[in-house]
């Protein structure tokens, strides 16, 4: 991990009382393991203090002039990514969700070319550990899995993770194609349709600690329809 260059990508919308902790588990992850993960914050037109906070702790970041949605922010650190020559670019939470100490376990089949996408899963492994989500959006979850197994003939089982690795030729996909809505599960089909190899790597995640989840709608019908369709109608691009 240590030859590789490796950025963590972070959106951020509305994260004034989380961003600055999660960036300095990173800076602390670094220092106790002699590595060098670099980090870039996208700061996706948050109406709080979140801009304050970045200039005022010079966090390495990006202010989007106005909200693009998760898809778009992750989508900026991608292209930022590529043109600074990463190898490795890893979408990182920054309301706190995500541990630190699962980047190795998470890069290591993308260094071992065993993988192009890694997704850190928090159900591959059954576990009682960690923050699973409502049983309602496990529910939304569980039936997007299937109809991913429908499309592609890979089961995924965190469909809607947002801790991902990817090597640079995905990497390079993402730049020029990246889903604005519902990106995860979506950009995971049409990379597998592209004929790029996904492993799931089990992580136990933590609970959100302030902030509000960017996912609120997984009630709405209208939401989960548009998924499935999405992940129907999608072909390969190749």
């Amino acid at each position: 991990m240590k030859n590789k260059k490796i950025i963590l990508i972070i959106p951020a919308y509305n994260e004034e009382k989380s961003i600055l902790k999660t960036v300095n588990t990173i800076i602390d992850y670094n220092k106790k393991n002699k590595t060098n993960l670099d980090y870039i914050v996208i700061n996706d037109g948050s109406k709080d203090n979140t801009k304050k906070v970045l200039e005022e702790n010079k966090l390495n970041h990006i202010n989007l002039v106005m909200n693009l949605g998760i898809g778009g922010a992750v989508q900026t650190g991608y292209k930022y990514a590529y043109e600074n020559g990463y190898d490795i670019a890893i979408q990182y939470d920054g309301d706190g969700q995500h541990d630190i100490n699962y980047v190795e376990e998470l890069v290591k089949p993308i260094i071992e070319d065993n993988a192009d996408m890694t997704i850190g899963s928090r159900f591959i492994i059954k576990t009682k550990e960690g923050f699973k989500s409502s049983k309602a959006r496990r529910i939304g979850i569980n039936i997007i899995s299937f109809f991913i197994k429908l499309k592609t003939r890979k089961k995924i089982y965190d469909v809607t993770s947002g801790y991902r690795a990817i090597n640079r030729k995905v990497l390079k996909e993402f730049i020029s194609y990246y889903p604005i809505e519902y990106p995860e599960p979506i950009s995971s089909v049409d990379i597998i349709k592209n004929g790029y190899n996904i492993v799931e790597v089990p992580v136990i995640m933590k609970a959100r600690e302030e902030g509000k989840s960017s996912i609120s709608s997984w009630k709405n019908i209208y939401y989960m329809i548009n998924v499935l369709l999405s992940i129907i109608l999608m072909k390969g691009r190749k």
